[in-house]
């Protein structure tokens, strides 16, 4: 039985209903199970607790019991406290209640102070519970694989309209870190933090990371300074792109050169670039050509993008670099929705993704393989982030739909 089955168990109250004693015989109440603490230090933090006197011992002030605010250790067998070392450390004299599955010995804090234990009691199977612990790696046949796929596909509802808002939410807040953490190695300048994000979404994936070395190594203010002439800026980011030799248009390549003289510039390494099984229309030289194209043709681009607010308005900002409109629908997902989120527009950012058609891909045939509603770019977002961030990374613990589904088995 892993540690982090007793975690979910205790977070998400499914102990209620049990009765809970510790090993010394007192009966406790949990009036909060307070926070859960993914950092170093005891499990939970600011945990609530009342703990009620054996019959046999007197009252104290006319009350039969003593609440407790502190924080709460887990364990399966209780001598892992000593296994991790938990008596020699200070941060667990803060420790009010030691709950584990198994109490095999007494634990003390640094002063040799007892800490009373709880052998947690909750809804059998664990078998069941613990299955949702080990989600598969992957979902290439999610109706075999997946750890909750036999569930959803006879319950789809499982998978609810509020888990699926929650999620949404929440990947456009990692979305909006990620501009964030960009916009604070640009000095806060929005411009710049949108060129890098523009760069690597031009990407599409594959080759995202080099073309954000591209524009990283492409100072935006010789970009401005240039943006009159298409061609110009073209030679420049590819020659920064590390995809001009001897072999290239010589008026391109000598242009490049010039400019490189001129500001000092040091193009990456062009063996980084993916181009083997790519279609035409997504070989990086393609991609950095409509790149410069927007660039150029689209001067203040950030304002135009926090004014406006009309879906067909905001892919014309695109569709100029003879993008197809899946390409630009995926330009819209990954920087206008953002860039709007972070710019505090957070209504309008969620109903153009649900003005955008669902995104097609292999995550997402397979929620739709298993009978999951996918109606926009919202549900997809939704489900994307289900997937890669709960799913993937094995956290069902956290996941409602784990939840759900275990509620659903206790009651049969």
């Amino acid at each position: 039985m892993p540690e982090a089955l007793l975690h979910y168990i205790w977070q998400s109250k499914l102990f209620a209903g049990y009765p809970q004693v510790t090993t010394d015989g007192r009966r406790v109440e949990v009036i909060s199970v307070g926070q859960h603490n993914l950092h170093a230090g005891p499990d939970f933090t600011n945990v609530r607790l009342r703990i009620y006197n054996p019959a046999d011992e007197p009252t104290l002030f006319g009350q039969d019991y003593v609440e407790l605010v502190g924080n709460v250790e887990m364990h399966v067998e209780s001598s892992d406290w000593y296994k991790h070392g938990h008596q020699q450390d200070r941060a667990y004299d803060t420790v009010v209640l030691h709950v584990v599955r198994h109490a095999d010995k007494p634990v003390y804090t640094t002063t040799g102070k007892p800490i009373l234990q709880l052998e947690l009691r909750y809804p059998e199977p664990e078998d069941y519970i613990s299955q949702m612990l080990t989600a598969a790696r992957q979902m290439d046949s999610p109706a075999a694989t997946h750890p909750c796929s036999k569930q959803l596909l006879a319950e789809p509802l499982l998978l609810t309209d509020g888990w699926k808002q929650t999620l949404l939410n929440m990947r456009l807040r990692c979305k909006t870190e990620s501009i964030r953490r960009v916009l604070s190695l640009s000095h806060n300048d929005w411009e710049q933090a949108l060129y890098i994000t523009l760069a690597h979404q031009m990407g599409f994936h594959v080759n995202g990371v080099p073309m954000e070395m591209t524009a990283l190594a492409t100072p935006l203010y010789i970009i401005r300074k240039h943006r009159n002439d298409v061609h110009q800026i073209e030679a420049l980011l590819l020659g920064q792109a590390g995809l001009l030799n001897e072999d290239s248009d010589p008026i391109m390549l000598r242009e490049y050169r010039f400019m490189q003289a001129k500001f000092g510039l040091t193009s990456i390494d062009g063996t980084i670039w993916k181009r083997a099984r790519m279609r035409p229309p997504n070989q990086p030289a393609v991609r950095i050509r409509q790149f410069a194209q927007i660039l150029c043709e689209q001067e203040f681009l950030l304002s135009k993008i926090l004014e406006l607010s009309d879906i067909d308005a905001l892919r014309k900002l695109f569709s100029l670099a003879g993008m197809g409109k899946e390409s630009v629908d995926v330009l819209l997902i990954n920087v206008v929705v953002p860039m709007k989120y972070a710019h505090n527009q957070q209504e309008q950012a969620t109903a153009l993704l649900e003005q955008i058609p669902a995104e097609n891909n292999r995550i997402i045939r397979q929620w739709k393989m298993l009978g999951q509603k996918v109606e926009n770019a919202a549900d997809t977002q939704a489900l994307l982030h289900l997937f890669q961030t709960f799913c993937q990374q094995e956290k069902c613990i956290n996941c409602e739909v784990a939840y759900q589904i275990f509620l659903t088995h206790k009651e049969e």
